[in-house]
């Protein structure tokens, strides 16, 4: 699975969106070079697909052959991604589709680099909700969902039959199978709850019935991770390790990737993961093949609880003459058969829901769950440029570790972070 990436919102200087209007007024720009019958430029992020190139020519070929276009694809490395573009929109050198991480599009298209894609009449309800918002500002729409990766518990299913255990329905459900577990099993961490992993503290405060941010009627942006509902879950979450012993000391500093290598290593019961681990567990440990299984992320009282939704849009810049066409584009890779091998060949899911219960079902069952998941509970992050900031300074990663350590109550740290997270989004 690749690593989760985060990136710092850095402003586009007025400069470089300047000219991306001046592009849209004269009909010229960017990569496809005012024209489709010169082919369309098109840059994806590097290392999602092991067989990228193979993908591309194959999928490439099938859009030239239909529309008569060719497609020249870049493949850009996702830590290089957010300076390659604003050099582009700077220059009038962007190509004229482009793959980017949902919590980086917001930030572009508020500076006006990208192109609007609601005059194409868009039925967005077909996308999974937690990611196609992030595709949104205002009233435009600026990205379309092309894979989708979401949390949800994966444990060892060998494990829970030999202690006679069931899938936890609930937090306190989830409290009792967990606290069993480290009693049974000496050696091994039953739930480890990670302090550098803030996706998955994100259920918690959700789940508690809390937000992250929301933005007021007049522009403003208001933390609730500091509310009695947003501190529940959280306290839930951390009281796992602090009070019930169902983690390990350790964790504090682990990212999702050790958490992933805690169950492929056998050294964990049960961990929230993303929907890309467990093939990533099984080639790293076959052994495990058939001793896995997985749970949609279970309610405060019942149902479920909402994850982030991660994954990748697909957006049309602004001013290159080509947006028609690449649209068309957009639509080819987000369509049925190419979206589908996508997912086959990545282990992601589709951006479209109602492929993603079919992807499931011929993938792997224990993708199901996952499926559930996205499908039913699924959330994104405030949609706003300034949230690439919040992950950037990692405050609900400092949050989670000031408490694991003892450094900071539940209440101190949430009211901090609280009070950063509304600095950022408010401009300060």
């Amino acid at each position: 699975m690749a690593r989760r990436r985060t990136h710092k919102y850095v402003p586009l200087p007025a400069a470089a969106v300047a000219l991306v209007l001046a592009a849209t007024a004269c009909g010229s720009g960017g990569g496809g070079g005012g024209s489709a019958a010169d082919g369309l430029t098109v840059w994806i992020m590097q290392g999602t697909n092991p067989d990228e190139t193979g993908f591309f020519e194959e999928a490439n070929a099938a859009f030239t052959e239909e529309t008569g276009v060719e497609v020249d694809v870049e493949f850009i490395p996702w830590q290089d991604a957010q300076n390659k573009i604003s050099t582009a929109i700077a220059g009038g050198t962007t190509p004229d589709v482009v793959e980017l991480g949902n919590t980086l599009t917001p930030g572009f298209a508020d500076a006006g680099a990208l192109h609007d894609l609601s005059g194409y009449d868009i039925d967005t309800d077909q996308y999974i909700p937690g990611l196609m918002e992030m595709g949104r500002l205002g009233d435009g729409v600026y990205g379309v969902p092309w894979y989708a990766s979401i949390r949800s518990v994966v444990y060892r299913s060998d494990i829970f039959e030999e202690h006679g255990l069931e899938v936890p329905e609930n937090w306190e459900e989830l409290r009792e199978t967990a606290t069993a577990l480290a009693e049974a099993e000496d050696g091994m961490i039953a739930f480890p709850v990670p302090g550098d992993a803030q996706y998955s503290v994100m259920p918690w405060i959700w789940g508690g019935g809390g937000e992250i941010a929301v933005e007021q009627p007049d522009g403003t942006w208001v933390s609730e991770i500091d509310t009695p509902e947003g501190r529940a879950g959280i306290e839930f979450f951390t009281g796992l390790a602090l009070e019930d012993g169902t983690s390990t000391t350790g964790a504090v500093n682990w990212t999702e990737i050790e958490v992933m290598e805690s169950i492929a290593n056998e050294e964990a019961a049960m961990a929230i993961l993303g929907s890309a681990n467990p093939k990533a567990i099984l080639e790293s440990n076959p052994g495990l093949e058939g001793r896995i299984d997985s749970f949609t992320l279970p309610g405060q009282e019942e149902g479920y609880m909402p994850s982030f939704a991660g994954g990748s849009l697909l957006s049309v810049f602004e001013g290159t003459g080509n947006e028609e066409a690449a649209w068309q584009y957009v639509q080819h890779l987000t369509g049925d058969e190419f979206s589908m091998q996508w997912s086959e060949e990545t282990g992601f899911f589709p951006g479209v829901t109602a492929k993603v219960e079919e992807f499931s079902e011929s993938a792997d069952p224990i993708l199901g769950p996952f499926a559930v998941q996205l499908n039913e509970a699924s959330r994104g992050v405030p949609v706003t440029p300034a949230w690439t900031q919040v992950e950037a300074e990692k405050l609900l990663v400092g949050m989670q570790q000031s408490i694991l350590n003892g450094e900071a109550s539940v209440d101190e740290a949430t009211a901090d972070t609280a009070a950063e997270i509304e600095r950022i989004l408010n401009g300060g």
